[in-house]
């Protein structure tokens, strides 16, 4: 059967997709691009972001979206969770819905794995259509104090009914994310 080479496959990311993926993130956000795929390469390689989930949005051989799960921590609780970061689409495919398709498809998998909780600094106007709410207003506080103007941007979707009820405190990254430059706008 022949793949018509406009479809899109999701799939878990392998090692060998590592050059393609730093190369999406490097194209998808211009400027940063540069520090956002160092980034990515040292969450990819740092052993406390295990487990680590990364998702990759095929077309054809391409690889043109990437979303990247790692393990974070609530402090005094023990729930497993992770923090969405980053997710990157390469230019020519922004604003075509395939965030959102990736991002999707991710956390359906996060949710079959047991996953309870997902984290994300990002976009409230764009990561609210998932379900995500604001998470300091909910117990939830952010590895480096938030900006009160952003604060709606660190939030936090449940997985698992009841884990947002039953958890609270400083949410802890994987030492490459849990850097202060990354949390203040």
């Amino acid at each position: 059967m022949n793949m018509n080479p406009n479809e899109m496959a999701f799939r878990l990311a392998t090692p060998e997709d590592r050059d393609q993926i730093l190369s999406v993130h490097r194209d998808a956000f211009g400027e940063e691009g540069e520090i956002i795929s160092s980034l990515v390469a040292e969450m990819l390689d740092d052993p406390t972001a295990e487990p680590i989930h990364s998702f990759v949005a095929m077309q054809g051989d391409a690889i043109v979206a990437h979303v990247l799960f790692t393990a974070v921590w609530i402090e005094t609780r023990d729930v497993s969770a992770q923090i969405l970061a980053p997710l990157a689409v390469a230019s020519g495919h922004q604003k075509t819905g395939l965030g959102t398709k990736l991002v999707n498809e991710a956390i359906t998998q996060l949710e079959s794995q047991g996953v309870a909780l997902v984290f994300v600094l990002g976009y409230p106007d764009y990561y609210s259509r998932f379900g995500f709410a604001p998470a300091g207003a909910q117990g939830f506080d952010a590895p480096y104090p938030i900006l009160p103007k952003n604060a709606d941007a660190w939030m936090v979707k449940e997985l698992q009914p009841g884990a947002i009820e039953s958890n609270e405190g400083t949410v802890r990254c994987c030492t490459a994310l849990d850097q202060p430059q990354y949390w203040q706008e």
